[in-house]
């Protein structure tokens, strides 16, 4: 069964990430999507996508850490687009909607940040716990104290407290909340003003948008895939990463040794 589902429906693309039973993203999902994404991209007749998630529970809880624990790399070859299709897609310059559906963690959350807007479920919630399975959030670290105040985002990243919805919009994660059994038609309401909209002015506001960030995160990205950081390098090969990823699937705590 693919991972990925699309409907399109005029300019409109809807993607959804359905891989059971929690929606996480191994190295083939995330090939899977970065295609997806860049023939989005690419297609002319295509002004704005949606992404979300199958079910009612999970949007995407990030990176599979049973995959993980069974020999998938974490700096393995995440496609096209880098870790879930779009937070490294280059020259996407068309309007991407998150539909965030229920938990959005870790990789999932900096999945949803790729996004240029984000609409949420009521009862969605979030958290960066890589720093509980002995792994950074890279992206995050780098987009999240960009996005609110530096204090709020070193907390969520150093702890890996899970918050609500209502938190979420409060610093400004989210653009809005609606009950879960609008959301979807939110998302399609939004996705249909934009598509009605001048493409070629959003891809002007999109590009000066990236060049305004003076391609930081993007060098930044780079470095952390080429191994380029010592403390990521270090970090990748480690027994502790192993661990984390061997303690989550056989559902115990992990036993640190830092090495």
């Amino acid at each position: 069964m693919t991972p990925i589902k699309t409907r399109r429906d005029g300019a409109i693309l809807e993607v959804t990430l359905d891989r059971p039973k929690a929606n996480a993203i191994d190295l083939v999902t995330s090939r899977a999507m970065g295609e997806v994404f860049r023939d989005f991209r690419d297609d002319p007749d295509l002004r704005v996508a949606i992404l979300t998630g199958a079910g009612e529970k999970f949007f995407c809880p990030g990176w599979d850490l049973k995959a993980a624990a069974d020999g998938d790399a974490v700096d393995g070859d995440y496609g096209v687009g880098g870790f879930g299709g779009l937070q490294e897609l280059r020259h996407m310059n068309k309007p991407v909607i998150a539909a965030v559906n229920g938990i959005a963690c870790g990789g999932g959350l900096e999945l949803a940040l790729s996004a240029d807007m984000i609409i949420a479920a009521d009862h969605a919630t979030f958290a960066l716990p890589e720093i509980r399975s002995g792994t950074v959030a890279d992206a995050a670290s780098v987009k999240l104290p960009k996005r609110i105040p530096y204090h709020i985002a070193m907390e969520l990243l150093l702890t890996g407290r899970w918050f609500d919805a209502d938190e979420a919009h409060r610093w400004g994660l989210v653009n809005e909340i609606v009950p879960a059994d609008q959301l979807m038609d939110r998302a399609w309401e939004q996705a249909r003003l934009l598509a009605s909209g001048p493409p070629l002015v959003y891809a002007a506001i999109k590009e000066i948008v990236r060049e305004a960030e003076d391609a930081k995160f993007q060098d930044i990205m780079n470095r952390i895939t080429r191994r380029q950081l010592a403390t990521v390098d270090v970090l990748y090969g480690s027994e502790d990463n192993l661990e984390g990823a061997k303690a989550f699937a056989e559902k115990r705590d992990p036993v640190w040794k830092g090495r």
